[in-house]
Parts: C-alpha cells; sequence; structure tokens
C-alpha cells in the first residue's frame, strides 16, 4: 500500500498527474525513438532520397530529423534539458505536418500531428 501512495503522490500536490505526466512522456518519446531509430539503421538508403525541405540537402535533413527523433526523444523520456529537448521535436513536427506531409489527407498525416500535440 505505501508503494502506491508512494508512486501516486499521495500526501502532496500533482501526485497522479506527476504518474499520468510521467506516462505521456515516457510513451510518447518511447514511440518516437523507434521512428528515429529506423531511420538511423536505415540510414545508408535513406540519405539519398530523404525529404529536404530546408534546402540543406538529404543526408543532412535525415541527420536532423534523427537528432530529433532519437536523441532528443531520449533526452525527453530521461527527463534531461525536457524544455529544451522538445524544441527540435516541435520543429521536426510541424515540418512533417505541414511541408512533408501537408498535402495528404489526415490520415496520413495523423502521427505526426499526435508528436506535435503530445
Amino acid at each position: 500500500m505505501d508503494v502506491w501512495r508512494a508512486l501516486l503522490g499521495a500526501g502532496r500536490d500533482g501526485g497522479p498527474r506527476d504518474l499520468g505526466l510521467l506516462l505521456l512522456r515516457a510513451g510518447l518519446a518511447g514511440a518516437m525513438m523507434t521512428h528515429g531509430y529506423s531511420k538511423l539503421a536505415a540510414f545508408a538508403e535513406l540519405s539519398t532520397k530523404f525529404p529536404d525541405p530546408l534546402g540543406v540537402g538529404s543526408p543532412v535533413s535525415l541527420s536532423l530529423a534523427i537528432f530529433a527523433e532519437l536523441f532528443c526523444a531520449v533526452a525527453v523520456l530521461a527527463g534531461f534539458l525536457t524544455r529544451w529537448a522538445v524544441l527540435p521535436i516541435v520543429f521536426t513536427m510541424l515540418v512533417a505536418f505541414f511541408v512533408i506531409h501537408g498535402d495528404d489527407p489526415f490520415g496520413e498525416r495523423e502521427l505526426a500531428w499526435t508528436y506535435l500535440v503530445g
């Protein structure tokens, strides 16, 4: 019983809210890390055909997406400089939603929107 009380934060402000935020952060960051890792694992194949919305070249655009989706997601998951770590993620998801998938139906853009809002 004491474990649950401690986990839920009984006796202090925001206990269940803190648990909810932890689960949200861990879930979204963990899911985003899978996308970043898959891009890293396929870097050689993707670097020639990855979209280049910033005009910096496909390999650089891919590297920036990997940085946001993998390394910044790890920082968010760990709670390390979270407010700074989400900035590249937000930028990447804005570009994915409005530029890369801008002409696609919402069903195609839904994942970027989910990560952006989360």
